[in-house]
């Protein structure tokens, strides 16, 4: 029973550390949030939907970096536009 659950974990831990390696990176301009998803439209248009881990009060308009499901603002959206 103890070799089982110990394989388990090791192809749990293994599957978490791959889905990481995984994660997609962005910067642009965010265009919508919906809980932790972040989607992100760059320079060219193209817009992407990220999972980040914290949004940390980021809103449409901020200009976003996203690198590893980190979230960092480049550029807040002006004030009273």
């Amino acid at each position: 029973m103890k070799k089982a659950l110990a394989v388990l974990l090791a192809m749990v831990f293994t599957v978490g550390v791959v889905g990481l390696g995984f994660a997609q990176d962005a910067k642009g301009t965010v265009t919508k949030i919906e809980a932790k998803k972040v989607t992100v439209k760059d320079e060219k248009g193209k817009e992407t939907t990220v999972e980040v881990k914290e949004t940390g009060g980021t809103k449409p308009g901020d200009v976003v970096e996203i690198k590893g499901g980190v979230l960092k603002v480049v550029k807040k959206k002006a004030a009273g536009y």
